[in-house]
């Protein structure tokens, strides 16, 4: 959860600017805000951060798949995505090649991993993109600022706020696999209160997650069903301004996901599996300024719900009743935090960011058997964990062009385990030639989860934190008065006491400790280029990732070794766009070992907007116009060519 100081006079801004992330460049200036605070968790320029970020506006994410978060954030360096068989399946999140569960991720600033999920992971296939503002995208180590989970990084969500005379937009789009979805959103503000309301709803009839347009499976099993999923969802801001320096607001959430599934082996795979997953989310802050504004006091407090239900079926030799398994799992999570941060600013000695942060997680987890043999719903777990923090950033400017942090963390789960955590960044601006260098180094952490402790016969009481550390080091460049501009990125993690799923003598059903050690290293890339003013615009994101199981030397499952993203915008006139992308994936591995390997493949999108007039907007999308056939994980399908077409209304 983060807030930050503001004057009564910027008040207005504190939301905007509370989750805006710190500069890595692989956008232009003209996409990025003026100020960013996430990385420093305090507003600032951009030329003073020494942290690397990408930033993804909603406008992205409307151009990408407006009914897909996921699909836009494949267009950030350093980031890599999995998904089980299309939209609405389990979709994965790795940064800089770190695990799933090692990405913190917050919505408006409030953290969403799962406490009942295995990993601690957060599924993206959870939320819908209507309401989003922005996403930044914080790499590396980032625990000395938001505690556990935060190893590979950070990802912020940002949904809308309301600000001058009320507007009122509506979207809606159709197309292939059955697919159809809307939303419409009001916002504003009035005197003292601002406000943003969003409701959206999508459907899709789909396609078989396992096995479509793969030929030998489709061959064994020619009649595979369509597995759908439908999504409803709304999120509600509202502000008020009361003056003197202090800025009260609150937002609420709350999607529902349902979605069809298939299992990934046995005689029988095509399965009619179906899964409910929801998610709720409710916040308040207060800011206040005291000492004329050398000091600024933020509290919030936050509430986040997941339920998610599994109906899960498996076949033996045939589909008759009693060779068939059918089990319902009830996955039910809460988080309930409060959080105080203070903002001191030290005049020629920089600022000082300092807080506490308490959180009380709870997981409960349920098993009912249907068939062969009916059981009542059974409880799993029931557990919670309460997690106290005391972190610290100290902000030092260095003359003009250099400015230093320097930050550290205490988090202390309650009777697991106690961990500290350090992060310094630097960034060093030239002017004069428009360059930025920049670089951090710091320590992660990641608590075991309730999963990982307490899950009948898997689970081990005795677990400790798993640990890392990591650094990049960068350059950004602006060249031609801002008509180019390109970053580099060098970064390297290693992580310790990795937390895995293992089975021995004592536990030969398997069970999870820390044993695992690994490493990741690469590069990420990327440009900005406008070729013709007004006519060509070129957009460039390229990754290479090494990323090893040091215990084995085998390369981390589901990591690609290169991973580019090309995008070149076409205007033939100002009201008319076009915009062609191509994403070229390296060979990987779908799983541990180096086994399960998936080709190489390059698809090809097309997006496409007319504006009417200044309300109205058409638009089309073509998805794998070129018929690439891949997989991002072994035996599941994804798309084949698609068409989509809608309309974006404002007034």
């Amino acid at each position: 959860m983060v807030s930050q100081p503001c004057a009564a006079a910027s008040a207005a801004c504190l939301v905007l600017t509370c989750f805006s992330a710190t500069a890595g460049a692989q956008f232009s200036p003209q996409q990025l805000p003026d100020l960013v605070v996430t990385a420093d968790r305090t507003s600032e320029p951009i030329s003073q951060t020494g942290s690397a970020i990408s930033v993804v506006r909603g406008e992205s994410i409307a151009t990408n798949n407006p009914g897909s978060l996921v699909d836009a954030l494949r267009d950030v360096p350093g980031l890599d995505i999995t998904e089980s068989g299309g939209p609405g399946s389990t979709t994965n999140i790795r940064l800089r090649g770190a695990n799933t569960g090692q990405t913190l991720v917050m919505i408006d600033g409030i953290r969403v991993n799962d406490p009942t999920a295995a990993s601690g992971d957060f599924d993206f296939a959870m939320i819908a993109p209507a309401a989003i503002e922005r996403v930044e995208v914080l790499k590396g180590p980032q625990s000395a600022l938001y505690g556990s989970d935060a190893i590979g990084g950070v990802i912020n969500i940002i949904t809308r706020k309301g600000s001058g005379p009320a507007q009122v937009s509506l979207r809606g789009e159709g197309g292939s696999y059955g697919t159809g979805g809307g939303s419409g959103a009001l916002s504003g503000s009035n005197g003292p209160w601002s406000y943003a309301f969003s409701g959206n709803g999508q459907r899709s009839d789909g396609f078989s997650r396992y096995g479509y347009r793969i030929p030998a499976i489709e061959a064994k099993f020619p009649n595979l069903e369509r597995d759908g999923f439908s999504r409803i969802g709304g999120t509600a801001r509202v502000g008020y301004d009361a003056g003197e320096g202090v800025r009260l607001e609150s937002g609420l959430l709350a999607t529902q996901t349902r979605s069809a599934y298939d299992a990934a082996t046995g005689a029988f795979p095509d399965t009619p599996s179906s899964a409910t997953r929801s998610l709720e989310q409710v916040w308040g802050r207060a800011s206040v300024d005291s000492l004329s504004g050398i000091l600024t006091h933020n509290v919030s407090v936050s509430e986040t719900h997941i339920d998610r239900a599994f109906n899960e079926f498996s076949y033996k030799t045939n589909m008759l009743p009693k060779n068939t398994t059918a089990t319902v799992s009830d996955y039910l999570a809460d988080s309930m935090a409060a959080e105080y941060q203070g903002n001191l600013k030290l005049g020629p000695a920089g600022s000082l960011v300092f807080g506490a942060k308490a959180q009380h997680e709870t997981a409960d987890t349920y098993l009912t058997k249907l068939l062969p043999t009916a059981v009542p719903r059974t409880s799993q777990i029931a557990a919670s964990q309460d997690t106290n923090a005391l972190f610290a950033l100290w902000q030092l400017p260095i003359g003009e062009r250099l400015t230093v942090t320097l930050g550290g963390r205490v988090d202390d789960v309650v009777d697991v385990a106690r961990f500290e955590t350090w992060r310094a960044t630097a960034a060093y601006a030239i002017p004069e030639t428009g360059t930025k260098l920049r670089g951090s180094a710091g320590t992660g952490a990641k608590a075991p989860t309730l999963y990982q402790l307490y899950a009948p016969i898997y689970g081990n009481t005795d677990l400790s934190p798993e640990h890392s550390f990591g650094y990049d080091a960068g350059v950004d460049q602006s060249l031609f008065n801002g008509r180019v501009t390109l970053s580099a990125t060098w970064f390297g993690n290693k992580f310790n006491n990795l937390i895995d799923f293992t089975t021995d003598a004592a536990n030969p059903l398997g069970h999870y400790t820390n044993v695992s050690r690994a490493e990741t290293y690469g590069l990420e890339l990327g440009g900005d280029i406008d070729l013709m003013p007004g006519l060509l615009r070129l957009k460039t994101a390229y990754t290479y990732l090494h990323a090893v199981d040091l215990a084995t030397d085998l390369t981390l499952s589901r990591r690609p070794r290169n991973l580019t993203r090309l995008a070149l915008a076409i205007t033939p006139t100002d009201k008319w766009l076009i915009e062609p992308r191509v994403t070229m994936v390296s060979k990987r591995f779908s799983s541990a070992n180096e086994l399960n390997p998936l080709d190489p493949y390059t698809r090809v999108d097309l997006f496409t907007e007319y504006r009417l007039d200044a309300n109205w907007k058409l638009f089309a999308r073509g998805e794998n116009i070129f018929d690439a056939h891949y997989q991002e994980v072994v035996n599941f399908g994804t798309t084949g060519p698609a068409g989509y077409a809608g309309f974006n209304a404002t007034w």
